[in-house]
């Protein structure tokens, strides 16, 4: 009877923390949007003579909100995955050109804090079966992860195919690096390991990584880190060519 009644107190937990969720994200989504609005209406009309303390504070307020959303957005996926509600809806999709849209879509962040970004796809086999949305997530988090916890050198993104039946990609950057005792944590929900003082304020959530592991396990595939302190760290992805099998 404890035991079933734990098993129903960690139900209801799940499905009110999804309820909360759900509800906080309609007003911060009309804060943000009406913090941007005003946001660009000063920069715009100059006449209106605001002061710089001003409009430091509506882009605290802006940068505070996106950050809820985002927080709010994983959070809901780690509840979707801890339910079995995560569903993937695989299909035939060209490796070459998704890699290259994500690319796209992650260069101003590369660009805003003059790194390099170098993707080697020659060895990508031309086609899989994955779900698409969910390895652009994937490769979004990482690249994203590296960019963070990079101040200067380069990104490196490589492709390949492994086998008959196995391909694997790969974000390599010349960042901080993981000390040893924590790698196994990284891919814990909310965990973050702050090891020097110009990433101390972070706007990370410390979920993206527990997300990337939750969707790759969920593909049938794996993932690798390799790191060390000061020099970098590399995430490996090892995926099935298809992964509806």
């Amino acid at each position: 009877m404890t035991n079933q009644e734990l098993t129903r107190l960690v139900r209801a937990s799940k499905e009110s923390l999804s309820h909360l969720a759900h509800e906080l994200k309609t007003p911060l989504t009309s804060i943000i949007g009406y913090a941007d609005l005003f946001l660009r209406q000063q920069r715009q009309q100059p006449e209106l003579k605001d002061t710089y303390t001003n409009l430091e504070s509506i882009e605290r307020v802006l940068k505070s909100g996106r950050l809820l959303v985002q927080l709010i957005n994983d959070t809901l996926e780690i509840s979707r995955y801890g339910a079995g509600q995560m569903k993937l809806q695989s299909t035939q999709i060209d490796v070459r050109s998704l890699i290259n849209s994500v690319r796209e879509m992650i260069e101003p962040l590369v660009a805003a804090k003059e790194l390099s970004l170098v993707v080697e796809c020659d060895r990508a086999p031309n086609e899989v079966i994955i779900d698409p949305l969910r390895f652009q997530q994937i490769l979004t988090n990482l690249l994203s992860n590296a960019i963070r916890y990079t101040e200067s050198g380069s990104i490196h993104l490589h492709c390949w195919r492994i086998s008959q039946q196995q391909w694997a990609i790969s974000v390599t950057d010349t960042g901080i690096g993981i000390s040893p005792d924590v790698q196994t944590q990284i891919f814990n929900p909310y965990f973050r390991e702050l090891t020097a003082p110009k990433v101390q304020s972070s706007d990370g959530t410390g979920l993206g990584l527990a997300i990337v592991s939750q969707l790759v396990q969920l593909m049938h595939g794996e993932i690798q880190v390799d790191s060390q302190l000061g020099k970098g760290s590399t995430f490996t992805v090892i995926l099935p060519i298809n992964s509806e099998n």
